[in-house]
């Protein structure tokens, strides 16, 4: 879920003082850095920190994962997800976020993003100063030098102390049964007091434990680190890959941030160490694995870091090895590297030479370029969404993706981005995707299908965001080549984005023609594409608007017969909507309520915003309509709150206003004006998702 905060690898042990010292910050102070080198423990215990304060700010705690991010814009897009903010207006993305966190009191968390620390620090500043209810909590390895910053950092847990031991002691019972021996104690702490308390390094000795005995690992590690500081010292200028340290600072909050040069040799040193112990191909993997932007599953693994002297069944076991050694860490049914390790790992990527790495990355953007093909085909089938889910949580390696076939192989980064257009508008990436068609079609000897694809795509996208004389534009472009290149796909699509067009600019008569125009030219059976599909929808729109209900219920209680045996759910919702809006014209309360109610069903298996914000809209008319005032003014004020998620106000289908206003005075009429009122605030100050979510799975 987006905010969420990060899975922790191992129990949380220590840090008392600096616990309750954040937490004191926090109370009195709006922007706080928890600052330290890689590997040192920030993440886990900004976890630990944000989740205990999370009681003291009405809104809660966001959570944004900065370690992929790779430009300002990405920076945005990650920040508004983790608030769950799904913008679909044409407003720069700073200022929506801005508006959106305006309205509440809560705490963000920043966690990571030094590859882009400008934009951070830009962004944390204009948020602070348009949001007075934030308070905004960084972790990182550096401060943001802003003013009335308060600066904490990091440093080792005690080497000689409870807390270091525990963390050891716990990450080698993780991997050979009984854990520490009775015996073992004192090379433990030799073993804890060598590595400084350092975190990371302690877990990665702890995972060696498992094939070397406690003593012999402590003499080998005392040796590699006595031979590396040696070698060091005696050729300071010597290539050799090193983590990524920091300097001396003095912050706006008066503490010094130390990156320690000593502390930094142990580290480099263990990870170095580590990285030795490990097999010729699992070095590799390591390496080729860090061209991965976020979490990754095996087949991805195996698809993308396959090659030369690196097999398939090489992988699969070096994944298991690299598990093993704590290098990499298990996130669900896949993995996932700690910035530190990714960072390490790609410096020998770098020193492997441009053709391995640009072989790595063409790999790469062919295995996201073939699913994205994959998830457009089997749009129209059960797996929708299964494609909606991986189309959210593979937004960072697709968009990688799509920023090397652009430079490299710009005719299919066209076809990539055109086939986005539904799964990257529902997943809240509107801005992003009309983006990238804008840059796909600036090329120039992109044409056929592809580009036709693009044009249609860009007006649903301009449409949206309501900018609808732009959408008309490149629809008719896209219609215009379609015709001309005979492309049927293309036609229908063309026909689609026009249509939704003119139904949201109130012309349901012009989207009536523009869907049977798009039908008329590409025919064919009602599942045999998903285009016509999309305007057969229109049209059911179309005919409600014109006035034509029993029209508009035949077609629709037909189509959506259709989408069930299909297993898909995009549509459905909308034929949902459809005949709950053609049952609450004609007065029928209770059916106009269950398709309401299996219309927001499917939104919830996407997850799409906007969509639920247009059926909460209807949902709160049809309980006004069946005498249910105070669950209707409630679901008023929570659909405000999704309205506000998408970035617009109040937004649905023209013909829904009217039938809107009519029962809701009745429903306040029966409630009286105060009483609506402070059922609809109470909508608006619960938790949108989770109250919906809860009506949902609750009785009827």
């Amino acid at each position: 879920m987006p905010g969420q905060n990060p899975y922790a690898h191992s129990t949380f042990v220590g840090r008392e003082r600096e616990r309750s010292a954040l937490l004191d910050a926090l109370r009195t102070r709006r922007l706080v850095s928890l600052t330290g080198p890689g590997g040192i423990g920030k993440t886990r215990l900004a976890r630990e920190v944000s989740a205990e304060a999370a009681g003291k700010f009405a809104h809660g705690t966001h959570w944004a994962d900065l370690g992929p991010v790779r430009d300002a814009g990405q920076l945005l897009t990650e920040v508004a997800r983790a608030v769950g903010l799904a913008d679909q207006s044409s407003r720069p993305r700073a200022e929506a976020l801005c508006a959106y966190l305006a309205r509440q009191r809560c705490l963000l968390v920043l966690d990571s993003g030094e590859q882009v620390w400008d934009a951070v620090r830009d962004l944390a500043g204009d948020l602070l100063t348009a949001c007075p209810g934030l308070t905004v909590l960084i972790s990182a390895r550096r401060p943001l030098e802003l003013v009335e910053e308060y600066v904490w950092t990091l440093g080792p847990l005690p080497e000689d102390g409870p807390e270091a031991f525990a963390l050891f002691a716990e990450g080698v019972a993780a991997v050979r049964p009984g854990g520490l021996a009775p015996g073992e104690r004192a090379v433990a702490a030799r073993i804890c007091a060598r590595l400084e308390g350092i975190p990371l390094a302690l877990e990665l000795a702890a995972a060696r434990a498992a094939r070397l005995p406690l003593d012999e690992l402590a003499r080998r590690l005392e040796s590699r680190l006595d031979t590396l500081v040696a070698e060091r010292q005696a050729d300071p200028g010597a290539e050799w890959p090193e983590v990524i340290g920091t300097e001396w600072h003095e912050g706006p909050g008066g503490a010094r941030h130390e990156g320690g040069p000593d502390r930094h040799r142990t580290l480099r040193t263990t990870i170095g160490w580590s990285h030795e112990l490990c097999l010729p191909a699992d070095r590799l993997l390591w390496a080729r694995l860090t061209v991965f932007r976020g979490p990754f599953d095996l087949q991805a693994a195996r698809e993308v870091c396959a090659g030369g002297p690196l097999t398939r069944g090489d992988v699969t076991a070096g994944l298991d090895r690299l598990l093993a050694c704590s290098v990499l860490r298990r996130h669900g049914r896949g993995w996932s590297m700690l910035d530190t390790l990714a960072e390490y790992g790609a410096q020998w990527l770098d020193r492997l030479g441009t053709d391995e790495h640009e072989a790595l990355a063409a790999r790469h953007a062919a295995y996201y370029a073939r699913l994205v093909r994959l998830a457009d085909e089997e749009w129209l089938g059960p797996r929708q969404i299964t494609w909606f889910r991986w189309a959210r949580e593979a937004y960072g390696e697709v968009n990688a993706a799509l920023t090397y076939l652009t430079e490299y192989r710009p005719d299919e980064a066209l076809d990539v981005a055109g086939r986005l257009v539904f799964f990257w508008a529902c997943c809240g990436r509107l801005h992003e995707m009309r983006a990238r068609l804008e840059t796909a079609l600036k090329n120039p000897s992109a044409t056929g299908p592809h580009r036709t694809r693009a044009l249609w795509a860009l007006g649903v996208a301009y449409a949206l965001h309501g900018e609808y004389a732009a959408a008309e534009e490149v629809s008719a472009r896209g219609a215009e080549t379609a015709e001309r290149e005979r492309d049927r796909e293309g036609m229908l699509g063309a026909a689609y984005a026009g249509g939704l067009t003119a139904l949201l600019t109130g012309d349901p008569a012009r989207a009536l023609a523009r869907a049977e125009a798009g039908l008329d030219a590409a025919p064919g059976p009602d599942a045999g594409s998903p285009g016509r599909l999309r305007c057969l929808l229109v049209r059911v729109f179309a005919y409600t608007a014109l006035g034509e209900r029993e029209r508009a219920r035949e077609e629709a209680e037909r189509l959506r017969a259709l989408c069930l045996a299909l297993g898909e759910r995009w549509a459905l919702s909308y034929f949902d909507y459809q005949l709950a809006l053609v049952h609450l014209g004609g007065g029928r309360a209770q059916p106009a309520l269950r398709y309401a109610r299996a219309a927001l069903e499917s939104k919830r298996a996407i997850e799409d915003s906007f969509g639920t914000a247009l059926c909460l809209d209807l949902l709160a008319a049809t309980l006004s309509a069946a005498g249910q005032a105070e669950r209707a003014a409630r679901m008023s004020g929570i659909a405000e709150s999704f309205w506000a998620t998408s970035g617009h106000p109040q937004r649905g289908t023209p013909e829904l206003a009217p039938l809107r206003e009519r029962y809701e005075a009745l429903a306040r009429g029966a409630l009286g004006d105060e009483r609506w009122e402070l059922a609809r605030r109470a909508g608006r100050r619960t938790d949108a998702r989770e109250a919906l979510y809860s009506w949902l799975d609750g009785p009827d």
